[in-house]
């Protein structure tokens, strides 16, 4: 399986030990990505008592395999925000945003966090239009900014820039160990390998396979893909996207990570880990479980590394899995009115690392009882029902094709423990990759990435 860059030039570390014995907590966090971490670390620096259980380990899962961006610049989504909500709602989003960038900041060293200028780059009349169009709103929201021509860095043609300054791009792995570090010592308990096999909200308790059970007050799901069994989950409201990273060794480190608004669509970065530079070219997606051979996309982000960015010297590459919701705002707070003590944090639409700390920071003020000025975005409960409906029909009608089709033609394929899909064998990961709601199995059958949470039968 190819291997991130991250998580290769990780910290050194020890493992967190296991669950041995029935535990009690106020606050239990499903979930050891950074999302998970910084519930734990805001509550446990408020005198709550936390649990968080990892299936795997920590920072394995979608913050290892991000792009490292650190920033409030979210592709094209301020003009959106605006025409979906209003200009105070998306001048809420970049506030819960930027103060994620501030708080990470306040904890990181020079081995963790680097400055960098974000900037948006049109190729394209078309392109263009719409970098201009999002200029309109940052005016509108009040987001300084500079509109520019080509990218300097760039060794291809572009047109217009839009530059957010002053942004950041973080070592996501090391960022969360040290994250992690500070959870545990304002007292939070973190446990890996602890896979959950039953959750009971009625009477507060989680069981995990290994048959230990936890009890709790209040429950944080943070889980990549929140688990299906959960009255009320958001099971259908989120559509899984998976896209591709690779990095090669540069000696030309940039002070911009870019973002192209147009096609070919690119993410393009550097980054400087112990004297070594690299750069990170992210592309190539796809809804998720839905392509046979994705060593395709792998071969060919490879290739516009080496001929567009003229980089040949590629050491990693990677691929990232990413949820997100029907309109562009994560959910983080409590699920429902039903269920006021289990809260859930997803849907980031590949914007996680900003997103989660925002996310982490409403559900802590939540459970603390302190007001947030974006729970109200970013509230489960908000979205509009006819949107959500549509969603759920486009995602059901692709479960129902995939679950008749592949049972049809992919007979030889492990059934997905999730809905009964058949998986497909994804030859660039070597792993099980589900189409119906992105559940990833290793080649041994054991659960990579949810919502299953159960092995493939491989007999």
């Amino acid at each position: 399986m190819n291997e991130s860059l991250w998580l290769a030039t990780a910290y050194p570390r020890e493992a967190y030990p296991v669950v041995d014995g029935d535990l009690t907590c106020e606050v239990l966090v499903i979930g050891g990505g950074l999302s998970g971490l910084a519930n734990a670390y805001f509550l446990a620096q408020q005198g709550k008592d936390v649990i968080l259980l990892e299936k795997n380990t920590i920072l394995h899962g979608a913050t290892g395999n991000s792009t490292g961006k650190l920033t409030a610049q979210h592709d094209l989504v301020y003009a959106d925000l605006i025409e979906q909500f209003d200009v105070e709602s998306a001048k809420t989003y970049f506030n819960a945003n930027e103060n994620a960038i501030q708080f990470a900041r306040s904890i990181a060293d020079a081995n963790e966090i680097q400055n960098a200028h974000s900037v948006l780059f049109s190729q394209s009349a078309e392109g263009t239009d719409l970098l201009l169009r999002e200029k309109k709103a940052y005016e509108a929201i009040g987001i300084p900014f500079t509109l520019g021509g080509k990218a300097a860095d760039l060794p291809f043609e572009t047109s217009k820039t839009l530059r957010l300054e002053n942004e950041s791009q973080i070592h996501p792995v090391r960022f969360g160990q040290k994250l992690a570090q500070l959870a545990q010592k304002a007292g939070a308990r973190i446990f890996e390998l602890a896979q959950v096999a039953a959750l009971d909200t009625d009477r507060h308790f989680v069981k995990l396979s290994s048959s230990k059970e936890i009890r709790y007050r209040q429950l944080i799901i943070c889980s990549h893909y929140p688990i299906e069994a959960l009255e009320g989950m958001q099971i259908l409201k989120l559509d899984v996207e998976r896209s591709y990273i690779a990095a090669a060794k540069t000696t030309t480190p940039f002070d911009h990570q870019y973002i192209a608004v147009d096609n070919p669509k690119r993410s393009i970065r550097t980054t400087t880990i112990d004297g070594q530079s690299y750069l990170l070219l992210s592309a190539e997606s796809h809804p998720a479980g839905a392509d046979k051979d994705t060593q395709i996309h792998y071969d060919r982000i490879t290739d516009d590394l080496k001929t567009t960015l003229q980089h040949s010297d590629v050491v990693y590459k990677w691929s990232a899995q990413d949820p997100s919701t029907p309109d562009l705002v994560p959910y983080a707070g409590a699920i429902s009115t039903a269920s006021p003590d289990v809260y859930i944090s997803t849907g980031y639409r590949k914007w996680g690392l900003s997103n989660s700390l925002a996310s982490a920071q409403i559900i802590s003020d939540a459970i603390v009882g302190r007001h947030n000025p974006a729970s109200n975005l970013y509230s489960p409960g908000r979205t509009d029902f006819g949107a959500l409906f549509s969603r759920a029909l486009l995602l059901t009608g692709r479960t129902v094709k995939e679950f008749a089709g592949g049972h049809i033609t992919r007979t030889d394929s492990p059934i997905c423990t999730h809905m009964g899909c058949r998986t497909r064998w994804n030859k660039g990961d070597n792993t099980w990759d589900c189409p119906c709601h992105g559940s990833r199995f290793r080649a041994d059958g054991s659960v990579l990435e949810g919502p299953a949470t159960e092995p493939l039968n491989l007999n």
